[in-house]
């Protein structure tokens, strides 16, 4: 299943963000994949894209990021999922 993961990073929290990437990757949990992301002009929010079937997975990921961000974990499908979802009802 796919997610939307919004991360809100905390004032002045992007360069350490940036660091820490840098120093340990991502720090994803097996069984937890990235897929894509996109960085707000201003450095104030990540759009990240992953994947996985267990989203508890995300518990451990947040731990190790929740002192320079919050995050908004959302189920997405794809437009194709969504238009074959919702075919039934148009």
């Amino acid at each position: 299943m796919l997610y939307m993961v919004i991360e809100h990073f905390y004032e002045g929290a992007a360069p350490e963000i940036y660091r820490r990437a840098r120093k340990k990757g991502r720090m994803l949990s097996p069984g937890l994949e990235y897929v894509a992301s996109w960085v707000a002009l201003d450095f104030k929010t990540c759009y990240q894209l992953m994947r996985t079937e267990d989203p508890a997975l995300f518990t451990a990921w947040i731990e190790n990021w929740k002192d320079l961000s919050s995050f908004t974990i959302v189920p997405v499908r794809t437009s194709a999922e969504a238009t074959e979802a919702i075919a039934a009802q148009l």
